[in-house]
């Protein structure tokens, strides 16, 4: 999912000099690469598995190597034949090369975030030692690589603000190399960890030392490294005898006394333990939650810790925990659940913020300590808040606003008078009077009403002829709220309907939606998505000519299961870091995380259904398949881009038709966050002139040369 713009109709109807991508959208595509079939056979509960591509699960095979290498060449090739590309990129680089910033941490009295100028391409680590200070530079990344393919961010901050903890991240890996830096020096502290995939660094008070969660091959492990000390040698304090499956989160409390372990019973979020030790008397490792099946997440205030659960409420709730005495029956609900879904607290100055969803718009909500319901935030309009950040013992929060026409904003909100400012917002060339945002509610296979938010050009004649653009995820309790993305924006300023519905898989209506949309149940994610593109063809706001789908992760299995699935729904299809063989993707990577969420072939019964559903089990010879851009790179370290390879050398070997099946291979690219602004602008116009060249669109160029041709 990604941020949007839009301009207003008139400058895209008084264009007089456009691009066309007409003339080639039906054009024969010269033969593939020439992919080698090897068949290997397993038998998996009785039942003979073929698989013709499995010598393609090798990255590093000298074969591997030679038919990416040939497969790049062949897509380069392709789009490099598009007209069009100049104005696709210079619009991107209008929408996407602006000034970017995160919310600030407080911690001392100074304030620190990371921000993106427009002029560059990695964020910087920042702070400011006043609220109104002038933005100190700690860390530029971008003479540390010549291509900025190198990033940084803060891991934690030391409680009087005079030490961070960094991640360097290269490329889009997920693992990070971990340094401390004195923060009024400047200068790199001789304590650091090797290059690795961390789920927390949490620095202690008197900064004698700090823990860590590491992933090794056996699972997490929280580590305590004292300064000074060699890291071989640091101590395991927690996670021994834990499986590959379970993630280990390690924070301590403001006042640096209590140590919180979360431990995650794989990535669904269905069982989650927590346990704390009193730091400062070096106690024990003591269980809080260890044997409910329920969603747990906490925070600490003081000598209370704060959970919102799931536990016996869907949409959940928050109880509190006094820590000198943490004994359930002790336990004290302080918000209790509520007709909507609570997907977010915070506790900030003496008070807490609670996040909620009310038909997937965000809502916050105050609380005074005890639960008494004190008002709530006035937002903008109809839109996202998030990122709720504070200190229990200062006096003010921040938190994140965007929607679809309103650009990234930051607020600063002052606890003791209740009172909103703006501290920052993107400032991005948009013209939102022309576009129109409805949510519109469908009938899924099964008859649940799902909802689903269009954005498209104000008074939109529903003719059936607009391209449209579809997107969703709908997995591990993820929350699709409206949200500003520039790829929108491009394409509703070109005449186009943009689309997200809300799959079930999601939370978005509380851990029974979530519950609907996983394990044997994920068809209905399906069936949702299926749903809602025959929906907006039925209502004639595209036709199945002109609908492309996008998504990427769990959302490429999704898009997977509904080319596969229903072929004939759609012209094109952008398939990004994709999970695709379902029978073996537990085997790869850290996908052992995600075994609770889809199940795995190694059991029976999750066996049946999930190769029932499997994208990569269900080609079939012969089908006309939609167009196929997908999407993946070397460094994805969290879904392993085997999937994007092999299902590739099937799609191309099993169409009947002539539309493309192309493989968009970066060799530095990966699945998390730190690709350069430069990266994403070039990857995004091929993305799109993909989608433009397959759908007929014609591209519309930027608000200013709109305006000349008006002229």
């Amino acid at each position: 999912m990604r941020p949007r713009l839009l301009a207003p109709l008139a400058v895209v109807a008084a264009l007089c000099a456009t691009a066309s991508f007409a003339a080639t959208a039906v054009a024969a595509m010269p033969h593939y690469p020439e992919t080698r079939v090897a068949v290997v056979r397993d038998t998996l509960h009785g039942v003979v598995i073929e698989d013709p591509y499995r010598w393609l699960e090798d990255k590093e095979a000298p074969a591997t190597r030679e038919w990416l290498n040939r497969q790049i060449a062949f897509t380069d090739s392709a789009l490099g034949k598009l007209a069009g590309r100049d104005r696709l990129h210079a619009r991107l680089e209008q929408l996407l090369k602006v000034d970017a910033q995160s919310v600030p941490t407080e911690r001392g009295g100074r304030y620190f975030f990371s921000r993106r100028l427009a002029s560059q391409d990695q964020r910087v680590l920042v702070m400011r030692k006043a609220f109104n200070g002038p933005d100190e530079v700690l860390l530029d990344p971008h003479p540390l690589s010549p291509d900025h393919s190198t990033s940084v961010s803060y891991l934690d901050v030391s409680d009087d603000g005079k030490l961070v903890a960094i991640g360097t991240r290269q490329g889009g890996k997920d693992e990070v190399a971990v340094t401390l830096m004195n923060v009024d020096t400047r200068k790199l502290l001789p304590d650091m960890l090797p290059e690795a995939r961390y789920f927390a660094v949490a620095i202690k008070a008197d900064q004698s030392g700090f823990y860590y969660s590491k992933y090794n091959q056996d699972g997490s492990r929280v580590f305590y490294h004292p300064m000074g000390g060699k890291p071989e040698q640091d101590a395991l304090i927690f996670g021994e005898g834990r499986g590959a499956e379970q993630i280990i989160d390690a924070t301590l409390s403001e006042d640096g006394r209590w140590l919180l372990l979360t431990v995650y019973h794989g990535s669904s979020g269905d069982q989650v333990e927590l346990w704390v030790k009193n730091v400062a008397t070096n106690g024990p490792i003591t269980p809080i939650v260890s044997d409910i099946k329920a969603f747990f997440s906490g925070t600490i205030a003081g000598d209370r810790l704060y959970m919102r659960t799931n536990w016996n409420a869907s949409n959940g709730r928050v109880l509190r925990v006094d820590l000198a005495d943490p004994a359930q029956a002790k336990w004290k609900e302080v918000v209790p659940a509520g007709p909507v879904a609570i997907e977010d607290f915070a506790v900030v100055g003496g008070k807490l913020f609670v996040n909620v969803l009310e038909n997937v718009v965000s809502k916050i909500r105050v609380y005074d300590a005890d639960g008494v319901a004190r008002g709530e935030i006035a937002l903008p309009t109809m839109g996202s808040a998030g990122s709720l950040a504070g200190l229990w013992s200062g006096n003010e929060g921040f938190f994140t606003f965007a929607s679809f026409l309103v650009p990234p904003t930051i607020y600063r909100y002052d606890v003791a008078t209740g009172k909103t400012a703006e501290w920052w917002r993107a400032s991005v060339p948009i013209h939102g009077e022309g576009f129109e945002v409805t949510q519109v509610w469908y009938a899924s296979k099964d008859g649940t009403r799902v909802p689903m938010f269009i954005v498209h050009p104000r008074n939109l004649k529903l003719d059936g002829s607009h391209p449209a653009y579809l997107t969703g995820y709908g997995g591990f309790t993820v929350n699709i709220t409206p949200e500003f993305s520039p790829l929108a924006a491009l394409w509703v300023e070109n005449g186009g309907v943009y689309a997200i519905p809300n799959l079930r898989g999601g939370s978005e209506f509380g851990e029974a939606w979530h519950k609907a949309g996983m394990l044997d149940k994920k068809q209905n994610v399906f069936d949702d998505f299926l749903g809602a593109a025959q929906w907006l063809i039925d209502n004639r706001y595209t036709n199945p000519k002109k609908l492309a789908i996008e998504g990427g992760s769990n959302g490429g299995l999704l898009v997977g299961a509904a080319f596969t699935q229903r072929p004939e729904l759609f012209q094109a299809v952008i398939c990004a870091v994709p999970l695709l063989d379902m029978l073996r993707y537990q085997k790869f990577l850290v996908a052992r995380f995600w075994v609770p969420e889809y199940g795995s072939s190694e059991d029976a019964a999750q066996f049946k259904y999930l190769r029932a559903y499997s994208p990569y089990q269900n080609v079939k010879k012969g089908v006309d398949y939609p167009a196929i851009l997908f999407v993946s790179g070397d460094s994805d370290t969290r879904v392993d881009p085997l999937h994007a390879r092999k299902m590739t050398a099937l799609m191309q070997a099993s169409t009947g038709d002539e539309r493309p099946i192309l493989l968009h291979y970066d060799t530095k690219a990966g699945h998390a966050s730190g690709k350069s602004v430069s990266k994403q602008i070039a990857d995004d116009t091929d993305e799109m002139l993909f989608l433009f060249w397959q759908l007929g669109m014609t591209a519309a160029g930027t608000p200013a040369e709109a305006a000349a041709g008006a002229r």
